[in-house]
């Protein structure tokens, strides 16, 4: 198949055609099957709640090419920012090609659309993402000239490989080590009454690694909150949080969250955890980490796996993590770039060549 006649069209996610979201979807199980083959793919119905229902601050971009016989999708593109005050120079982008259709040019004119968007929007730094499951991103990225900003790794752990006297003892020795603090759980949507306190405390994962990434703290509001509320009801998805609070003065300490999925009862994805800096050193965050995998194996038996992204430089994280028994499952890297170097390499790179 000759790449050149092939054309990189514009789709709108939240309203496209029931063709388009289906061919998009095969496309997207295709490279599912490559980056975490341990896993089924997900449903369309639930790719179809994301897509139409993602939050309304989130500005969403995508871009397909077809096959030369318009019955499949073999490469697309997206880039996506937040409509908020913070980080209007940032666009986070990703580019997939099938496997048989590499190095014929079409990641680079996927880019090119890219480039187009972060420029009409203002936006010069460009993030994205690679696996070492798939080592072509890295290969097409290094080609591009973007550096690394910040190593990552999915880690995951066996609850057949848990320790359950160390959790236990966790347990034990948290009234001692924070006296003083209160432990709790919200299920579902937070409560109204609480949510303004409840965006400040996602606050405290601004204190996380952020590599060589410029990157301003991230202000989490109570309607981007219900908006992401919003989006996983629709997905089926179910979040679990856990919160720590100074019993004198009501205030929040930290939190850690869970989500799971009927479509995949075995995975469980913990998401954010964080402890205040002037709250540390209390067994907070072991605390917190403990009561929820002592819930999840209570009142989720389905469950096999958990799964958590660390910054590989997140060394208090790390230490809970691995003394609980999770081990690296997937490396993964955040690459930056200036879209005037994506220019730059754009005007290079000739046409006819066997680019990325």
């Amino acid at each position: 198949m000759s790449t050149e006649t092939l054309q990189v069209v514009p789709v709108d996610l939240r309203n496209a055609t029931e063709r388009e979201y289906a061919a998009l979807s095969d496309f997207q199980n295709r490279l599912h099957a490559e980056r975490t083959p341990e896993d089924p793919p997900p449903p369309l119905e639930e790719r179809l709640s994301w897509w139409r229902q993602a939050p309304a601050l989130l500005d969403q971009r995508s871009w397909v090419v077809w096959n030369d016989n318009g019955t499949a999708i073999i490469a697309d593109a997206g880039a996506t920012f937040w409509r908020t005050e913070e980080n209007q120079h940032v666009l986070d982008f990703g580019i997939g090609v099938l496997p048989e259709h590499r190095r014929r040019g079409l990641a680079r004119r996927l880019l090119a659309a890219v480039a187009d968007h972060a420029e009409a929007q203002q936006r010069h730094l460009l993030l994205t993402g690679t696996s070492d499951r798939v080592p072509a991103g890295e290969a097409f990225l290094l080609r591009l000239g973007a550096e690394r900003g910040l190593e990552t790794h999915i880690n995951q752990l066996a609850l057949d490989e848990l320790n359950h006297d160390l959790v236990r003892g966790w347990l034990e020795r948290a009234p001692e080590r924070a006296s003083g603090f209160d432990l709790g759980f919200w299920d579902g949507p937070y409560p109204e009454d609480e949510l303004a306190a409840i965006a400040r405390l996602h606050g405290v994962m601004n204190t996380a690694p952020r590599g060589t990434l410029d990157l301003e703290d991230f202000n989490v509001t109570p309607d981007l909150l219900r908006d992401w509320e919003r989006t996983m009801a629709a997905s089926g998805e179910q979040r679990w949080s856990a919160y720590v609070r100074e019993r004198a003065t009501g205030a929040f300490a930290g939190f850690t969250e869970v989500f799971w999925n009927p479509n995949r009862p075995h995975l469980l994805w913990q998401g954010a955890t964080g402890v205040f800096p002037h709250f540390r050193r209390r067994g907070l965050g072991r605390w917190l980490k403990a009561a929820m995998i002592a819930r999840v194996l209570r009142e989720r038996s389905s469950v096999r796996f958990i799964r958590t992204g660390n910054a590989d430089s997140n060394a208090a994280m790390l230490k809970i993590n691995y003394e609980l028994g999770f081990k690296p499952f997937i490396a993964n890297t955040i690459w930056k770039i200036d879209c005037a170097r994506v220019r730059a390499y754009l005007a290079a790179a000739p046409e006819s060549a066997a680019l990325p």
